[in-house]
This record gives structure tokens, sequence and C-alpha cells, in this order.
């Protein structure tokens, strides 16, 4: 159950691995809620991960369940997590202390059982240093750290991942495409994919968009 943080570039499939430690531990059978905190505003990502109660503000009509109580008996994966802002790192380092989520707008104390994955491309020792990252939270979450590697220091697996998402995309464009040609496969391996596996999906979509043979 420990607390897990998964660092490396973007496109490396870190919620994937995020996924497979939920699917590969004891709480497999709850939830899997991921949080990619980089994608809300500041002022909604507090209500979404800890719950609304009803007026606690303008606009608010109905109570709002967070994501860490959504998550009940399963995992929260907090992705981008370099990319919260320190008002909101002070009630997350609470929660997780606690293992008690307060609503907004409420007094109510809620319990909480979940298992925490993050994962972040952001240095969060700079980020501490430079004073964006709250060093008490960071040793809260740095607890267990896996760093996935980059596309371009994992060459091995270029062609088994590009010939699995060649199979995938193939068959959702209705295409039937064998494989690929040996100058094709070389030049796979030879690029440096700065946007890693995400990258070379795309790349392999594109070209079997456009195959005609």
């Amino acid at each position: 159950d420990v607390t897990v943080l998964l660092t490396g570039e973007t496109g490396t499939g870190k919620e994937v691995v995020a996924r497979h430690i939920h699917l590969n531990s004891p709480r497999k059978n709850g939830p899997f809620v991921p949080v990619h905190c980089a994608a809300l505003p500041h002022d909604l990502l507090e209500a979404e991960l800890f719950g609304v109660d009803k007026g606690a503000f303008t606009g608010a009509l109905e109570p709002r369940i967070g994501r860490f109580e959504l998550a009940e008996g399963g995992t929260v994966f907090l992705d981008e997590l370099g990319e919260i802002p320190l008002s909101v790192q002070v009630k997350l380092l609470r929660v997780l202390q606690e293992r008690r989520v307060t609503r907004l707008g409420s007094n109510k104390q809620r319990p909480l059982d979940f298992r925490l994955i993050c994962a972040t491309n952001v240095h969060l020792e700079e980020a501490v240093s430079e004073g964006n990252f709250r060093e008490d939270l960071y040793y809260r979450v740095n607890v267990f750290r896996l760093s996935i590697p980059s596309l371009r220091e994992r060459t091995e697996d270029i062609e088994l991942l590009a010939s699995h998402f060649l199979e995938v995309i193939s068959r959702q464009l209705g295409k039937e495409i064998n494989g690929f040609e040996k100058n094709a496969l070389c030049q796979l391996k030879k690029h440096d994919w700065p946007g890693n596996i995400r990258q070379l999906r795309n790349a392999i979509e594109r070209a079997a968009i456009m195959e005609s043979g």
C-alpha cells in the first residue's frame, strides 16, 4: 500500500505503469481514479480532488464527491504532481497524513481508504529548492520511486511497441497491414523520439492512415 512516485519524461507511459501497479495489488477490485492535475484550472483543482458541499460557493447547488472519495478502496493516480499550486499542496498533505478529507464548504471530516500513486516530469527536488513545491509533501510522496526510462534509452522495445500499435490501429482502421519494411524499422530505431511512446504511437497511426498498399 506504499505511496509510489513515478518520474520520467512526457509520453513514457507513466499512467500505464500506474494502472499495472494498481491491477497487481490487493486493491485491484477497487477503482483506479486518475487526476491530470495540469489539465484542471487551479481554482477547480481543489474542488475536484476533495469535493464540494452544497452551497459552498455560487452555483454549488448539489454536493459533489471528490476524486479521493471516489477512489475508496482503490487507487488515486495524481499525474503532473509538480503542477499542483502551493495552496492545494497544503490540503493534500493533510489528506495524506490523516487519511481524511473535508469537502469545500463543510466542517465534516470523512475517512478515506485509498492508495496513492503520483507521476511527474518535473524535477521535484529543484521545485522544492525554488519554493514551488513543499518539502514536507515531497517526502510524503517520495516513498517508493520508479524512474520510467525514455524510449531512446530502450531502443530494443521500439520494434515490439511499433508492431503492437500497428496491429491495434490497422484493426481500428479496417486495413490489412502486415508489418514494416526493414528500412522503416531502421528509421524508427534511429529516431530519438523526444515525445517517447506517445509520439511513436502517433507516428504509426499517421503511417497506417496514409498506407494504401
